[in-house]
């Protein structure tokens, strides 16, 4: 008995090195890009709160669309997962093809709808002086989309592939360019004319083609991918392959369209009850949205390793790989939890001086810290589903837990029992504990023996 626990134990620290080994590289691309948004944002607040503004409802809108579509690409990463722990090499290349292809194929839907929602803020309300600079920085970023869609075809391949430096190297590489073409295009130097917001879609745009760059020269001459032959002929969409990516994809792209629109959609409501709420739910949600780079990172590693253990058909391994997973996450949420539970003020001193904001931010702090653990769980145990190829159910688990649950329980207690942004809140709270719950007793069940 002492020595099959002892056994269990060095097994698990094997399974956690090699996945924080995938992982990390993931978790430090992420927070990079998430830089990129930042720097974009103080940029435009230094021009004027119209160039801050635009920028703001710009990305609003950009975001929801850019997430359906990556997501719906994410479904190479298991696919390939498969194929390596299958043996199946032969199709390797083919799939990795056909991502670039759909990669493509739904960008130019996306160039042209971002290029025509001036009708959609009027819709929307917004203040007539932020639409036509909201809708250059759209049309400005919407040249960028088809080598950003390259870009997440080839990265969700390789993090298929457990290869996942690479991503981080071109994050790295696309915040130094952003900062200095921001410079130069928002403020109008080295003889440019100065284009503000409308600039930083444009400077977005050279930063994609940068990252593409950088990640079509790492796959087509990484030594391994040779036998592949992914670039060695031209191959034209192959049904049979992209009906099974279309399949998984779709819902990976809906499920996280529909967990971003649920906060988007909370944040546009703060805004309905004043600027202090709107004030310190930005503060207390992106303080929240930077400790969660930590376990979306890692779930993508989960997907990899759970994938390649069912490729095997050892389904005992990828059971064994998603808790191993399942429980780092955790781990490193309840921590984060205990810094909020212990630091609020601190935390929430980073971020501003206001004592009213303040007050309000360092209560959503702590419950920031009671909705980690839940965030921890949801985004880990769909990653050890995406691993099964198993993406229809979570997407009606999503559905199901943040717009039939969390949503109205949000707007109940927001707004009808009146209380206000803590009551929104726990509806985002309550929304990701019923995920966390259902994703994971999915996938103990789908791993059962």
């Amino acid at each position: 008995m002492l020595n099959t626990s002892r056994t269990y134990r060095i097994h698990f620290w094997d399974e956690a090195g090699t996945l924080l080994k995938v992982g990390i590289p993931v978790i430090i691309a992420q927070i990079l890009q998430m830089s990129m948004s930042f720097v974009d944002t103080v940029m435009a607040g230094r021009l004027s709160p119209t160039d801050l503004a635009a920028v703001a409802v710009g990305s609003s809108i950009l975001l929801p669309i850019v997430v359906l579509c990556l997501g719906c690409m994410m479904a190479v990463s298991p696919i390939v997962a498969h194929n390596i722990g299958a043996r199946d090499f032969h199709l390797v290349g083919k799939n990795a093809r056909q991502v670039i292809w759909l990669s493509q194929i739904l960008a130019i839907p996306t160039f042209f709808i971002l290029r025509n929602l001036d009708f959609l803020m009027i819709l929307l309300d917004v203040s007539s002086e932020i639409i036509p600079v909201a809708d250059g920085y759209l049309k400005a970023i919407s040249w960028g989309i088809f080598p950003i869609y390259a870009y997440g075809a080839m990265r969700y391949f390789n993090e298929g592939m457990s290869v996942t430096r690479p991503a981080m190297y071109v994050a790295l590489a696309g915040v130094l360019v952003n900062i200095p073409a921001n410079y130069i295009l928002m403020y109008g130097k080295l003889g440019f004319p100065q284009l503000g917001a409308v600039g930083t879609g444009y400077a977005s745009s050279i930063v994609f083609v940068v990252m593409f760059t950088g990640m079509l020269t790492f796959t087509y001459r990484y030594p391994t991918y040779r036998r592949f032959e992914i670039f060695k002929k031209f191959r034209w969409p192959e049904l049979k392959y992209f009906k099974e990516m279309m399949q998984i994809g779709i819902p990976i792209g809906i499920s996280s369209t529909m967990e971003v629109t649920l906060f988007a959609l909370v944040s546009l409501l703060m805004s309905s009850i004043g600027t202090i709420a709107v004030a310190g739910h930005q503060v207390a949600i992106n303080f929240a949205a930077m400790t969660f780079m930590v376990p979306f990172g890692l779930s993508i590693a989960i997907t990899a390793r759970v994938g390649n253990a069912a490729g095997k058909n050892n389904l005992a391994s990828a059971r064994f790989r998603g808790l191993v997973g399942v429980a780092i996450c955790t781990s490193f949420m309840t921590l984060t939890a205990l810094l909020m539970f212990l630091f609020p003020d601190l935390i929430v001193s980073i971020y501003t001086d206001d004592q009213d904001v303040k007050n309000l931010a360092i209560q959503l702090i702590y419950m920031a810290a009671i909705f980690q653990i839940s965030d921890g769980l949801q985004v880990s145990g769909f990653g050890a589903l995406r691993g099964l190829k198993d993406t229809k159910i979570p997407m009606l688990v999503n559905l199901f837990a943040y717009w039939i649950v969390g949503l109205p329980v949000a707007w109940l207690l927001g707004f009808t029992l009146d209380y206000g942004p803590p009551g929104l809140w726990i509806g985002l709270i309550i929304g990701l504990t019923v995920a966390a719950v259902l994703h994971n007793a999915r996938f103990w069940h789908q791993t059962r023996l």
